[in-house]
């Protein structure tokens, strides 16, 4: 395969924890554009990845025929809106979780990549989590026996992020806790039980921790420091059932919570045997043979997730390939979040 010429679109967090290191790395890849609109950002991120040029416009870098690859990692408000003007430029997009603030605009998104005839996949990481491929392996091969129920939590103590800023603004973010970390979790499991068809869902969202945005007292701020000119008003704590043609699931998550315990796992439960996974690491398997009672947690070589992802991107672009990351293979997530949130809004079970 070629070498590639790529544009980061955003040069915050992740752009620099993941996506610079990772194209930076890639010998089939090589960074030409740092693009933010803070300057000083861009400069930094063009220094510290080798790029050529460090500018603050996004469209100077998709009007070079030399960039064919795009990541998009900015606020969830700009992912459609940037993501349809590079694949409408010729570029195959990598653009950050989650796709967009709705389905309507992750959908808009697909039609731009099936009318430019682009790959667009989307930033669901896990799909590239050694652990989590091998739970999804263990139950494509019958060794939970009839899966029929999941439970995921996603909950922390006191540790909503930049309070007044753009992750607790709706306009601006979509949402709160579930989209910024539920759709993690749900596409973790839609991907590992094989996208069943989604039937109904009853949810409940609420915004309580931070009403008072001023007596609001934090652990960990990680997009701080807090605005307290700003606004809250999206949900820090989301709780559901979802109704699937296969097995139920139901969740809880909380940015912030009055309870000091970090929660962040998913467990499958099976007929013949269940796990429990870690988000982010590893899992254990409990099951029974010849009247013994069984558990297991197996050893094995983790990768770096965040480097096959970019990797398999680059690959999958040039090849024409749609994968597991893939807007068409996670924009189910989409349309399950905007279900959630009508059932929390209207405060009863909504069928899809």
């Amino acid at each position: 395969m070629k070498k590639v010429k790529v544009a980061v679109i955003g040069n915050g967090t992740i752009a620099n924890s993941a996506h610079g290191p990772a194209y930076y790395n890639n010998p089939l890849s090589e960074i030409k554009y740092a693009v933010d609109i803070i300057p000083e950002r861009a400069q930094a991120f063009k220094e510290k990845f080798d790029a050529e040029y460090a500018v603050t416009d996004y469209r100077e870098a998709i009007a070079d025929p030399e960039v064919e690859l795009v990541s998009v990692c900015v606020p969830n408000y700009l992912h459609a809106p940037i993501t349809i003007d590079c694949l409408n430029a010729g570029k195959h997009v990598l653009c950050e979780k989650p796709a967009a603030m709705n389905y309507k605009e992750a959908y808009a998104m697909k039609q731009a990549a099936d009318n430019n005839n682009r790959i667009l996949n989307i930033g669901v990481v896990n799909r590239f989590h050694t652990a989590v491929n091998k739970v999804k392996e263990l139950i494509e091969a019958g060794e939970l026996g009839k899966l029929y129920h999941i439970y995921c939590s996603f909950r922390a103590y006191r540790s909503i992020p930049g309070l007044g800023g753009p992750f607790t603004t709706k306009s601006l973010a979509g949402g709160g806790v579930l989209i910024d970390w539920g759709v993690h979790y749900l596409d973790l499991i839609l991907y590992c039980i094989g996208s069943p068809a989604l039937k109904s869902v009853s949810a409940a969202a609420y915004s309580e921790m931070a009403k008072d945005m001023k007596s609001y007292v934090f652990t960990d701020m990680w997009a701080g420091p807090p605005d307290y000119n700003g606004t809250f008003d999206v949900e820090d704590f989301v709780t559901g059932m979802i109704r699937t043609s296969g097995p139920t699931i139901t969740f809880n998550g909380a940015w912030a919570q009055n309870i000091n315990e970090r929660a962040a796992f998913i467990e499958f439960l099976g007929d013949k045997a269940g796990i429990k996974l870690q988000y982010g690491g590893n899992f254990t398997i409990w099951s029974s043979k010849d009247g013994m009672l069984l558990e297991t947690t197996p050893t094995f070589t983790m990768s770096d997730m965040f480097y096959d992802e970019v990797d398999a991107f680059i690959k999958c672009a040039q090849e024409g390939k749609k994968i597991r990351s893939n807007i068409d293979n996670v924009i189910a997530c989409s349309l399950l979040m905007d279900k959630i949130y009508e059932s929390a809004a209207i405060g009863k079970e909504v069928e899809f």
